[in-house]
């Protein structure tokens, strides 16, 4: 039981691309000095290999299944790796992205593989966040900001505005189907704007009752 009192905050962003998810992570960063910050795919050596396989090269070189088991390994290693060891030593992880945007990038987008995430997500990974702040914006413009990036990681910005619409759909459904987890924010405003909005609900989560 005294393991499981100092067990850490764990905290995820998700939302389209080009939302200003990566600007909040920062953001909310600074009121935590002491967090451990991190993203996916990526945030262990092994996941951030995995993560060049997946968001460079050809839109079409992996299909749906075989995007679903690297976006898994990955967040495997990373789990490992990264985020349980900050939790269990009291710590607290702030992720850009974590298991929602599989179910919404394969599950939702690329067939009808919804099942096959939540199968692999509970065998191989086994935990949610403790809280999940999807950022909404409109499509057209988290689009063009995520263009204009250049990161050289644009696989699924190149897939188009139909493709963010359709991603945008399926993160409002996920916020509705998990209220007690998920927080929607309107991302369409000045980012100080949102920052307050998220430091309001994490200290809901951290304050005492």
């Amino acid at each position: 039981m005294a393991n499981a009192a100092r067990t850490g905050l764990f905290i995820s962003f998700e939302g389209i691309d080009g939302s200003g998810k990566s600007t909040q992570v920062k953001l909310l960063a600074e009121k935590f000095p002491d967090a451990v910050i991190t993203r996916e795919p990526g945030g262990s050596p092994g996941a951030e290999e995995i993560r060049a396989l997946l968001l460079t090269g050809d839109p079409d070189r992996w299909s749906a299944e075989t995007e679903i088991l690297l976006f898994t390994a990955a967040r495997r290693d990373h789990l490992e790796t990264t985020i349980q060891p900050a939790l269990d030593a009291g710590r607290t992880v702030i992720c850009d992205r974590f298991a929602d945007s599989t179910r919404v990038y394969q599950g939702a987008t690329r067939g009808d593989l919804r099942a096959t995430v939540d199968v692999l997500h509970d065998a191989m990974i086994g935990r949610e966040p403790d809280l999940t702040i999807i950022i909404d914006m409109d499509p057209a413009v988290a689009l063009s900001r995520g263009l204009a990036r250049g990161s050289g990681e644009d696989r699924f910005e190149d897939m188009g505005l139909a493709f963010q619409e359709t991603l945008r759909h399926g993160f409002l459904a996920l916020a509705k189907a998990h209220p007690n987890r998920c927080v929607l924010i309107d991302g369409n405003r000045d980012p100080a704007a949102v920052a307050a909005e998220i430091s309001a609900h994490v200290a809901d989560r951290t304050e005492p009752a």
